[in-house]
């Protein structure tokens, strides 16, 4: 049976290049998305091109009725769930701390971290063999900013970044005697359209002086870190954290 992979935030972007790279390695896929329905199905599309399953499901991660409706939605359409990429994130426009509201916090934790939380605590009642399930590997994205703390941008989306490295790492000594692996890929700058959302749709092409590369990253570049995460080819690797920085 072929490996069964959940991407959120699925419809763009990483989650996007993440999908395909996934259905090219032989795994059928969940798509999440929150919003673009036209895009989540055209990633769909492409990965029942490749000859691969495709459910799109509709949930804002951050939302738990909608996750739970989610994760039965697979259970009955799919199978058993092998792995999870837990990539919904969001930022907001640059500001000062001292230039930001409650509102904007509550939202950003809402969903880079109970988000992830709530579809990692679904994954692992399904793959922990605690629970009667075979194993399988969960990736969380962090964020470079994590490290760098992203002053006069988003202080909020880098804290909230930082919890999930380290989730990352407790969540991985959790299960680590129950099958399932937890690790994270934590990029750097790369070119995708999440930076507009930040009112900064030029940053990957303005930073490149900021990167010992010299260039943006790409999505592709992110999947492929994520692809070995839950791959057999890392089965001796949980609770790590890889940066595809460019060096930064």
């Amino acid at each position: 049976m072929a490996p069964l992979t959940l991407v959120t935030g699925a419809s763009r972007g990483i989650g996007a290049a993440c999908v395909l790279a996934l259905a090219r390695a032989g795994h059928d896929l969940v798509v999440n998305y929150s919003r673009d329905a036209a895009a989540a199905a055209s990633v769909a599309e492409q990965v029942r091109a490749l000859g691969r399953r495709a459910l799109v499901v509709q949930a804002d991660v951050a939302d738990e009725a909608a996750v739970l409706a989610m994760f039965a939605r697979i259970d009955a359409e799919l199978g058993p769930l092998t792995g999870l990429v837990n990539n919904a994130g969001i930022v907001a426009m640059k500001a000062r701390l001292d230039e930001m509201d409650v509102a904007r916090w509550q939202r950003m934790w809402a969903v880079n971290l109970t988000g992830s939380l709530l579809c990692a605590r679904e994954a692992v009642r399904r793959m922990s063999t605690r629970h009667g399930g075979n194993g399988g590997a969960i990736v969380n994205l962090s964020s470079a900013a994590a490290k760098l703390g992203a002053p006069a941008n988003y202080i909020d989306y880098a804290a909230s970044k930082g919890a999930i490295d380290t989730f990352t790492l407790g969540l991985a000594r959790e299960l680590a005697a129950e099958g399932v692996r937890v690790n994270a890929v934590r990029p750097g700058i790369i070119d995708t359209d999440i930076h507009a959302s930040g009112g900064d749709p030029d940053r990957a092409r303005q930073s490149a002086g900021l990167i010992p590369m010299g260039r943006a990253g790409s999505a592709d570049e992110v999947a492929a870190a994520i692809l070995w995460l839950l791959s057999d080819a890392s089965s001796y690797t949980t609770g790590s954290v890889v940066d595809v920085t460019g060096g930064r």
